[in-house]
């Protein structure tokens, strides 16, 4: 059964923190079963990483992504296993849009965990480590934050782009180290209210990742990849796509092409989506959504007891 007005997302890289699931996997062995799943797969015990405390190595992007995208189709499992509805549109942020392709049918599980590992390694090693940042803008209109980015883009200091259109008033920039810090401060000079500098390692998103984006495109050549069953909101354009080609097109584009969230949340609303569940740990994109559009409702499917509530609220 589909309910016309659900749409589920997923997050990105920023949502991961050790000792999470717990509760799920304890509880599911559908959640258990995908952890098991996933370590087979990259050879390595991915459920004892999360377990664990070491959150550095957690943040690690090649550890990240797969850790998540597993996290989000374990709870995915799980909420079919309650016997859950299937939501009537799927979108990701990011890494998130993987997971999205996966839970609607896309790519077959084990492909993707093996995929997002490849991603996070080439996105990492597309810029060496020090020499791109991003950060966090509030309280500034797009339309300056881009004009910004051109200036000094174009002064010669190096790349600098806007990446994440997270929400009204929030949108990241990232670049080369020297450019970012220049935009920064420009920004603070035309009023950004809050400027806050990410902990990441890489300029995720920007034009700086193309090598990445080719590498990409051999490894999602190799593989099969289906039409979604869900219709997925993609990240570059906003819109949904069912040509495998053209998916794998939109894929590679993504990596070094900004992530508009505010338009895909948008869209899944304009399409009569009301109720909108973060399938994956943490509450990120709730908050982002209450922002772009407050008659949405927001759920969370982290915890066994969140997914029993939105259950009954779907069967009232």
């Amino acid at each position: 059964m589909t309910d016309s007005s659900l749409a589920f997302v997923f997050p990105g890289q920023g949502s991961q923190r050790t000792g999470m699931l717990k509760d799920a996997h304890a509880r599911f062995a559908c959640v258990r079963d995908t952890f098991q799943q996933a370590s087979d797969a990259l050879g390595y015990d991915l459920w004892a990483l999360v377990s664990g405390d070491d959150q550095e190595a957690l943040n690690l992007t090649e550890t990240t992504q797969p850790v998540l995208l597993t996290s989000s189709v374990a709870l995915w499992r799980a909420w079919q296993s309650v016997g859950g509805a299937a939501p009537a549109m799927m979108a990701g942020h990011s890494l998130g849009e993987f997971s999205a392709l996966t839970c609607a049918g896309s790519f077959a599980f084990e492909d993707a965990v093996r995929l997002v590992r490849l991603r996070g390694e080439a996105m990492q090693n597309a810029v060496p480590v020090g020499e791109g940042a991003m950060a966090a803008v509030l309280g500034v209109e797009d339309a300056d934050i881009e004009r910004v980015c051109a200036e000094v883009t174009a002064a010669g200091s190096g790349i600098v782009e806007a990446v994440n259109y997270n929400a009204p008033g929030q949108v990241v920039i990232a670049g080369e180290r020297a450019a970012l810090d220049s935009a920064v401060a420009a920004l603070k000079e035309a009023g950004a209210r809050r400027v806050v500098p990410l902990p990441v390692s890489a300029p995720f998103h920007t034009t700086l990742m193309t090598p990445a984006g080719d590498r990409l495109r051999d490894a999602l050549a190799e593989l099969p990849l289906q039409p979604p069953a869900i219709p997925v909101v993609h990240n570059v354009n906003a819109e949904t796509a069912s040509d495998p080609a053209l998916i794998r097109t939109l894929l590679v584009k993504q990596i070094s092409s900004p992530v508009r969230w505010t338009d895909c949340v948008r869209a899944m609303a304009a399409a009569g989506v009301e109720r909108v569940a973060e399938c994956g740990p943490g509450k990120v994109l709730g908050g982002l959504n209450r922002r772009i559009d407050r008659a949405l409702e927001s759920w969370y499917l982290e915890a066994p007891a969140d997914l029993c509530a939105l259950h009954a609220a779907l069967a009232a």
